[in-house]
């Protein structure tokens, strides 16, 4: 079970339509500070204010205070699409459990909060991971699933239906190391409990050189 002492937090992915299909908003965090250097998703973790009746409530109301802190965008809490909740692997010293939601673009001016971020982009998702592969840019693992996730949905709407219709997915981590190096295993990973464990079910990222690949096999 995933443990319940660890820091929560939460990240809103805003999309909006481009010429050639769904963008969506990353910021760049300044090079110090959590995830330093790396291109995210406006969020953060929750604070004592955002505290609601339930946990996904309150990941609410810390994605709705993140969002107008780091970016100026004012997104309404009903508005946005669960996605997703990643859970850390057990092992590693900064956990930190975030709930992902989507919402499409509200409108309104960006405005960044210098110490949370020194840059912006809207891209498409397939661009920056095609940026990642060639080392342009930092990514973490949960922000590398997402965009791979969006890369194939047609426009916004369609990237907001998909949740909306299949619910939420829960990224349960396992740190592994395969032949080639680090690996990160979910559940559906035949695996996930041990290495070389009987199975042929597959779900896992392999980060150990670039490009990452991401492998999801019955």
């Amino acid at each position: 079970m995933p443990a319940t002492d660890i820091p929560v937090a939460a990240t809103v992915v805003i999309l909006r339509d481009g010429v050639s299909g769904p963008e969506v908003l990353m910021i760049e965090r300044p090079d110090r500070g959590s995830f330093a250097g790396a291109w995210v998703f406006p969020g953060g973790k929750v604070d004592p204010g955002d505290a609601r009746r339930t946990a996904e409530e309150t990941a609410r109301a810390a994605a709705v205070r993140e969002t107008r802190e780091e970016t100026g965008l004012r997104v309404a809490a009903e508005d946005l699409v669960l996605f997703a909740l990643w859970d850390p692997p057990p092992d590693r010293p900064l956990r930190i459990r975030t709930w992902f939601f989507l919402v499409a673009h509200p409108g309104g001016r960006l405005a960044l909060a210098a110490d949370e971020a020194v840059d912006a982009v809207w891209a498409r998702p397939a661009d920056l991971l095609e940026r990642h592969a060639r080392g342009e840019l930092r990514l973490y693992p949960p922000t590398w699933v997402t965009l791979h996730e969006l890369a194939e949905r047609q426009d916004a709407a369609d990237a907001l239906a998909v949740p909306r219709i299949s619910g939420p997915r829960h990224y349960e981590s396992v740190a592994r190391t395969g032949p080639d190096g680090s690996l990160l295993l979910w559940r559906e990973d035949a695996e996930y409990d041990a290495a070389g464990a009987a199975g042929t079910a597959r779900h896992r990222l392999d980060v150990s050189h670039l490009p990452w690949v991401y492998t999801r096999a019955d």
